[in-house]
């Protein structure tokens, strides 16, 4: 893994990126779990998980510079990013965006599913690597190489739909030593799909030590677009 800071000729260049979305918000889930936070969203995703609750970043969206994008950043009062999508990492100038903003001094996390090659995202990015479980029906996409990517500053993400994607999910902590080769290891229920006092409970029985997760964005704004 790399840690090459983008060039002056990247800087000056400005290349674009299609976006869905920037917006001022809490962090509904990941370690930073309620601070504020700017989130740019990419558009586009070549997944189609069962449960997405962003369908409206698949297409559409507005193209606009690194420039652009980080001078509407700049515009919040927050040190905190978050650049997601859609898969944030479909789109090549993603890449750069990242490095940028961490030379800026922004503190930066990534949630890209884990279908994408993670090896040149920036060492200083926080990456939220979303294994699909098998009822996301978007299993067979996972790159498992992305695993020798990661530092213990990363984190892996399993959205559980089911007792059986729980249950593969612990076989892939155990199978992948995530918990030794991560800080934070994320079990979320799928909204509406389980309940979380069932995953709570497992999680609870079998002594795993995840983190488990709810979405607060939902909880306090129930799946708005840009909240």
């Amino acid at each position: 893994m790399s840690q090459a800071a983008p060039s002056d000729a990247v800087h000056s260049e400005s290349p674009k990126l299609r976006i869905t979305e920037i917006f001022y918000s809490l962090q509904g889930e990941t370690r930073t779990v309620g601070l504020p936070t700017v989130f740019v969203r990419l558009t586009g995703c070549p997944l189609r998980c069962q449960y997405c609750d962003t369908e409206y970043a698949f297409s559409g969206g507005e193209w606009m510079s690194l420039d652009e994008i980080v001078e509407t950043i700049s515009s919040y009062p927050t040190k905190h990013i978050t650049v997601s999508g859609g898969e944030p990492l479909a789109q090549p100038n993603c890449i750069p965006l990242l490095a940028r903003l961490c030379d800026l001094g922004y503190e930066v996390s990534l949630e890209t599913s884990g279908a994408m090659d993670v090896s040149e995202v920036d060492v200083r990015v926080s990456k939220i690597l979303d294994l699909k479980t098998p009822d996301s029906e978007e299993c067979h996409r996972n790159l498992y190489d992305n695993i020798a990517a990661l530092t213990p500053k990363d984190q892996v993400k399993f959205v559980i739909c089911s007792r059986q994607d729980y249950d593969w999910s612990k076989m892939k902590v155990d199978q992948y030593s995530l918990l030794e080769r991560v800080d934070d290891v994320l079990f979320s229920p799928s909204f509406h799909q389980i309940s979380a006092t069932e995953l709570a409970d497992w999680i609870v029985e079998d002594g795993i030590q995840v983190r488990m997760q709810l979405q607060l964005h939902k909880l306090l704004w129930n799946d708005e677009p840009g909240r």
